[in-house]
């Protein structure tokens, strides 16, 4: 028998239902309904599991069973306007052992790496959506370590320079700081920041770096 994957499922006050598989940060995606949500997230499995294998994890992720929703909660505007999870799942409200912290980091540390990897790889200018909207890489690459850097580093107590994210060592510095932050947050307890919890940091920190790398393989030109 393989253990399920554990999921919750948000739901927005108006039009948006988000997915999330929190024991794998980053893996959350959403759609109108629940059972949209959850067909788009296992749809996005095979990419999921390109994380888990940077994080030397392929093994315990390809022995993963199905979904299966564990916890339902009402989610806020960020779950509408963003189809992204703004509330912890109950089992991030805790404490995290060490083992766990580490299991955890990895994964974020593979989401760094992804974005990274995808970041160098895809054509400057990416495909425009239907109503010639979209950032280019360098805006959307930009945005993302700009909003870790600024927003949720400080969250675990790490402040670097707002232009980090342009030297790739100053950037691996800042990066191994959040890394140590979270393992002193959660030696202390679950809390990160004011509201935060540490598991749900990581997953945020995760989810925000994975969908922005998907969103710029979907949108490469390179191979057009």
């Amino acid at each position: 028998m393989t253990d399920p994957i554990r999921v919750m499922i948000e739901r927005g006050k108006k039009k948006r239902v988000v997915a999330v598989a929190f024991d794998w940060p980053g893996w959350d995606r959403s759609a109108k309904t629940e059972e949209g949500a959850l067909q788009v997230l296992d749809a996005y499995r095979p990419r999921y599991a390109k994380v888990a294998a940077l994080a030397g994890l392929a093994d315990e992720f390809a022995a993963a069973g199905e979904l299966a929703v564990v916890q339902r909660v009402e989610g806020n505007g960020m779950t509408d306007y963003y189809g992204l999870s703004g509330r912890p799942a109950e089992p991030e409200l805790h404490q995290m052992s060490e083992a766990e912290c580490e299991r955890k980091i990895a994964l974020l540390q593979a989401a760094w790496t992804y974005f990274d990897d995808v970041a160098a790889r895809v054509s400057p200018q990416l495909r425009e959506g239907p109503r010639g909207g979209g950032r280019s890489r360098d805006t959307i690459v930009r945005h993302v370590n700009g909003t870790e850097i600024q927003e949720n580093g400080r969250k675990v107590g790490v402040r670097s320079s707002h232009d980090a994210w342009k030297d790739p060592d100053t950037l691996r510095a800042h990066r191994d700081a959040i890394c140590a932050g979270i393992r002193e947050f959660n030696a202390i307890g679950p809390a990160a920041g004011s509201w935060w919890t540490v598991q749900f940091f990581i997953r945020r920190c995760a989810w925000h770096m994975l969908d922005h790398a998907w969103e710029m393989e979907h949108r490469d030109l390179s191979s057009s």
